[in-house]
Parts: structure tokens; C-alpha cells; sequence
């Protein structure tokens, strides 16, 4: 039979227990590591998930490579063409981390209603393009098909649509300067197939999705040329150096530029996270430490004649020790059951219903995303419980400056 754990598991179970002196400080120890739970899951799982849900919208809209030719332009649009006949083209081969591949173009033109006009960038895309990775942020109409004739159906931002006053069906004038200013601008008519939202405000403000036959005939380019080439890799975490592979896969002429180079200021941003992150998991467990800290010197002073009692009868020190050691990881287990039950439902919540909600100008994102991990929520507890019971091996030491004859004497 194990005796610490029996004389801890009766000490814990004695009716004297809950109305006894030490009795408020334990509920507050219980309570700050249970918050403490709470707000490291809820930190780590709203992290990582903004970070997640922000890169999939930086990828979908961009892809996550991007070849396009040497220029010195630091715009959005298309200057110069990039022949189709590429031997990375239709299938990277030669990248084993390339998922796909898909030509874009784009250029610069307004859109003018009767009511409103606004300055856009037309993203052209033909049949190679993968509608899944922006599907999930159609909010009406439908995709359009660009794998048939060429035709005039669009897809339009939220944001646009609301300014220009505008739904799934309307059609609109989109005007595109030419290249001499002297000459009239060309003129397209195009119809909305669908609406989409994505929150991330630097695309949803500026561009339209489209045919690139468009512009293809609007620069006066052979059916094989395009602007720019969009590469999906299969793990995002290998981008740095599959963007190095690709380079080196690539024609000389021929830039590579990650979204991380090209998004700089948002990925910088989201490092932040990490180093935010572990400061909240050292605070909270640092917070935890202390209150169970203060409990088990309490539990301690409390059990002082029982603990001179246990030494007469023979007990050495750390079998004493364990007693109360048994005695503080049950306060922690209950803490962190509490916690866990409270941080995990908080988070379900939030990731089914979306309550918490952000502004996309800010965030990117409309609501705060969340990360679900059980691997994380795995880890979190074991760090908690591992630092809490190896800092408590320091004030269970004052068990062994107890007198077994003054222990017994005091009152």
C-alpha cells in the first residue's frame, strides 16, 4: 500500500478539510490555476489560429510562390508577358513540394455606375485556376467558369459591391487606361456571378476576379502569354526553402517571391504572436506557482502537530513531504479539470458560433479564429503540472526544519 497517498487522500477526504483555516487559500489556489488554463488555451488556440486562418487567406488569394518576370515594378499590375511554355508548366515536376500551379494576369482599370465609381485591379484567370482555396469565402451567387468560351461573368468583393451599390446579376462598365494616354480607354462590360468576402481588406478593396482572356486581348498578347504564375505548396512550413528549389527550377529571367517576402509587414506581424504567446503561458503559470506555493506552506503550518506526530512514529522527511506533495497535485488536477472544461468549451464556442468578432482592417479577419489542438491542450497541462509540483519541491522542504517535539506542542 502506498501510505503517502493514503494519509493524503484522507486528509483530503476529512470533513474538517473544507471549514478548516486553510480552506478560502486552497479555493483561490484552485482558481488561479484554472483561470491560469483558461487563458493559456485561450491564447494559444486564438494565436495560432490567427495566424493559420491569415495565412490560408494571404495563400488563397496569391498563392504562396510567385514567378513573375524581372521588372522594376512595385505595383499589382502586369507589365510585361511571360510565355506559357515554361517546363515547370502545367505540372512542377521537378518540385516535389508543389501542389499546383496557375496562371494570372492583371491590370489596372475603374469601375463606373450610375451612381459611384472605384479604382480596381482586374485579376485575370483562366481554366487552371483552383476555385477551392477561395470557395469558402463566397458569400452569394456562384463561381464562374472559365474553362469554356470567353465570357463576361466576374467575381466582386463585398466591400465593392457595397460601395458601388451593386448584387449578382448587375453588370458594370470597367474602364482600362491604355498604355498611349492620347487614345481612348478600352471599355469591357462585365456581370457579377458572385460576391465574396474574404476580411482581408488589402485584396477585398482592390481587386475583381476575371477572365484573363480579357486582358489578354486588351494588351494584345498571344493566347499563351500571361502575367504572372501562382505555385501551391503542399506544406506551408517549407516555404523558405521550397521557394529557394523553385528559383533554382526557374528560368534566369524569371523571379520567385514568396508571399512572406511579398507580405513582409503582415508575416512580421504575426511573429509577434509567438513571443506574445509565451509570455501569457509564463505569466499565467508563474501566477499558478505562486498561489499553490502559498496553499502547500499553509496545508503545512495547518498539519504542523500531525507532521511532528508522523516523525515520533518514524516517518523520515520525504515520505512526509509526499503527503503533502500528493496533497498539492490533487489541487492542481482539480484547477486544471476546472480550467480545461471552461477554456474548451469557451473556445468550441467561439469556433462553431463566432461570437467574439474583429475588424478585418485590423485583424484580416472578422472573427477570432481558433485553433483547436489536442496536442497543444496536451502540452499546455503537462507544463503547467510539471513546473507547479517541481517548484513546490521547495517549500515542502521546511518539513524537515520541523521538531517533532515542538510540532507536537504547537497549537
Amino acid at each position: 500500500m502506498n501510505l503517502e497517498y493514503f494519509i493524503a487522500k484522507r486528509l483530503i477526504t476529512a470533513k474538517d478539510y473544507k471549514s478548516s483555516i486553510s480552506a478560502p487559500i486552497i479555493k483561490i489556489a484552485i482558481s488561479a490555476i484554472a483561470i491560469g488554463i483558461i487563458m493559456m488555451l485561450v491564447s494559444v488556440a486564438t494565436g495560432i489560429g490567427l495566424q493559420q486562418k491569415i495565412r490560408e487567406k494571404v495563400s488563397a488569394f496569391n498563392g504562396q510562390i510567385i514567378i513573375s518576370n524581372y521588372d522594376n515594378n512595385q505595383s499589382e499590375v502586369t507589365l510585361s508577358p511571360i510565355s506559357k511554355k515554361q517546363d515547370f508548366y502545367p505540372k512542377f515536376t521537378s518540385v516535389s513540394e508543389v501542389s499546383h500551379i496557375q496562371a494570372i494576369a492583371s491590370k489596372a482599370g475603374i469601375i463606373r455606375t450610375e451612381m459611384a465609381f472605384e479604382g480596381i485591379i482586374f485579376k485575370g484567370v483562366g481554366a487552371d485556376y483552383d476555385w477551392n482555396n477561395i470557395k469558402e469565402y463566397l458569400v452569394d451567387g456562384r463561381l464562374p467558369d472559365y474553362s469554356k468560351a470567353i465570357n463576361q461573368e466576374v467575381l466582386l468583393s463585398r466591400f465593392l459591391a457595397d460601395r458601388l451599390n451593386l448584387k449578382v446579376g448587375d453588370e458594370f462598365n470597367t474602364f482600362f487606361i491604355k498604355e498611349d494616354q492620347n487614345k481612348l480607354p478600352n471599355v469591357r462590360r462585365f456581370k457579377i456571378a458572385g460576391i465574396f468576402n474574404s476580411g482581408f481588406q488589402d485584396f477585398d478593396a482592390t481587386y475583381i476576379i476575371g477572365d484573363i482572356r480579357h486582358i489578354q486581348r486588351i494588351n494584345k498578347w498571344a493566347p499563351n502569354e500571361v502575367g504572372a504564375f501562382e505555385v501551391f505548396l503542399k506544406d506551408f512550413d517549407n516555404i523558405k526553402t521550397t521557394g529557394d528549389e523553385i528559383y533554382q527550377q526557374t528560368s534566369s529571367t524569371l523571379d520567385t517571391k514568396t508571399i512572406i517576402e511579398k507580405y513582409c509587414y503582415i508575416f512580421d506581424w504575426l511573429q509577434l504572436f509567438d513571443f506574445n504567446i509565451i509570455v501569457i503561458l509564463a505569466i499565467m503559470i508563474i501566477v499558478a506557482t505562486i498561489n499553490m506555493v502559498v496553499a502547500l506552506l499553509v496545508l503545512i503550518l495547518e498539519r504542523t502537530q500531525m507532521i511532528g506526530i508522523l516523525k515520533a512514529l518514524g516517518a523520515n522527511n520525504w515520505v512526509i513531504r509526499k503527503i503533502f506533495l500528493y496533497n498539492a497535485l490533487y489541487l492542481i488536477l482539480r484547477g486544471l479539470f476546472w480550467g480545461n472544461l471552461i477554456g474548451i468549451s469557451l473556445l468550441l464556442i467561439q469556433q462553431h458560433f463566432g461570437v467574439i468578432q474583429l475588424n478585418p482592417e485590423n485583424y484580416y479577419v472578422n472573427q477570432a479564429p481558433v485553433y483547436l489542438n489536442w496536442g497543444y491542450v496536451l502540452l499546455v497541462n503537462l507544463l503547467t503540472v510539471s513546473v507547479c509540483f517541481l517548484v513546490l519541491l521547495i517549500p515542502s522542504y521546511i518539513i524537515t526544519k520541523i521538531s517533532p517535539v515542538k510540532a507536537i506542542r504547537f497549537e
